[in-house]
């Protein structure tokens, strides 16, 4: 049987080449997703696929692909593929679980200096007209002496926080209810809002995530807060960000996730708000916590293991279902 795989984003040669020596791959050369129906109608003779964030996998998207076995993932979080329906449909489903880690973490903090230290204002002064050297301005805030929260202790949020024991921080506070880092203090949000210098989200997108951090929420912060997001866009409410970063209760906002990403969300906003690209003291980077050459061939290579693994008749080594079994 000639196996068919669908690849939905660009990835690199060496990774297509070795799809390349057990199917016939259709893969999107270019930067913008296909549509669903493009994608639906691509998918009806594929075997296999790998997906990326920019997709959303659903039961009426699998209706179309009779033939399908796997949908590999190169991505950690999953919140727009919806598990059960593949699960249903008899399709495997798999991600790569911790090589992002490493690189998001380090964004993190990256996103943190620079917000704090006024990197972006900074590199607008150097450039500006007539440049003549420092001037006594754009003071800001260090890690060191300050007091951090870590909201989410999984892989990334604990990775956070050990890059965060190297800065002499004054405490490390750790919010989440089902895990623990030796090195933070577990408080609950709340307190950890109230008294932290520097919030760093690391959550997934779940119901109970979502609009986490809103007005209400930003209201009883600290005043003057940085708050940094690499977990998923819609874990806060932008439009309330923008309005406390306006208002001077909110010190910066950094963020490397937009609610516009989350395509699993019927309701989601097509675009970043307009109050929020306008609003002061923020540094935005377009979801490069794993776009680092060296991470996105590593987990394109993982992706490629896991659906080689099924054409192969063998289980996916980070598979999250078991297909034709469904809890009831």
């Amino acid at each position: 049987m000639q196996h068919h795989v669908v690849v939905t984003n660009r990835i690199h040669d060496e990774v297509l080449a070795r799809l390349q020596t057990r199917a016939r791959v259709d893969m999107n050369p270019g930067l913008e997703p296909w549509s669903s129906e493009e994608l639906g109608r691509r998918l009806r003779p594929a075997t296999a696929m790998m997906g990326f964030m920019t997709d959303r996998i659903d039961d009426t998207l699998l209706a179309q692909a009779p033939q399908l076995r796997i949908v590999a993932c190169a991505l950690k979080g999953y919140d727009a593929y919806d598990v059960d329906a593949c699960t249903r449909r008899g399709v495997w489903l798999s991600i790569v679980p911790d090589l992002l880690t490493e690189p998001t973490a380090e964004l993190a903090v990256g996103l943190a200096i620079g917000l704090a230290r006024h990197v972006r204002t900074g590199d607008a002064v150097v450039r500006a007209p007539g440049y003549a050297g420092w001037r006594a301005h754009l003071y800001g805030t260090g890690l060191r002496h300050a007091t951090a929260a870590v909201v989410g202790l999984g892989l990334v949020g604990r990775a956070i926080v050990d890059r965060l024991s190297g800065f002499g921080c004054a405490q490390i506070l750790g919010v989440d209810p089902a895990a623990r880092h030796p090195a933070a203090r577990n408080v609950s949000l709340d307190e950890a809002l109230a008294v932290s210098q520097f919030v760093f989200l690391a959550v997934p997108l779940t119901p109970s995530t979502r609009g986490l951090i809103d007005a209400a929420r930003l209201a009883r912060a600290r005043p003057g807060q940085w708050l940094v997001n690499i977990g998923r866009g819609s874990v806060v409410d932008e439009e309330a960000v923008a309005s406390a970063l306006h208002s001077g209760q909110l010190g910066g906002y950094a963020s490397d996730v937009f609610a516009c990403e989350d395509w699993g969300l019927p309701d989601r906003p097509r675009q970043v708000p307009a109050a929020l690209l306008d609003a002061p003291r923020t540094l935005f980077t377009p979801h490069l916590g794993s776009a680092v050459q060296e991470v996105r061939l590593a987990i394109e290579h993982r992706a490629a293991d896991n659906l080689l693994a099924v054409l192969e008749g063998q289980e996916p080594l980070d598979h999250i279902n078991q297909p034709g079994l469904i809890a009831a």
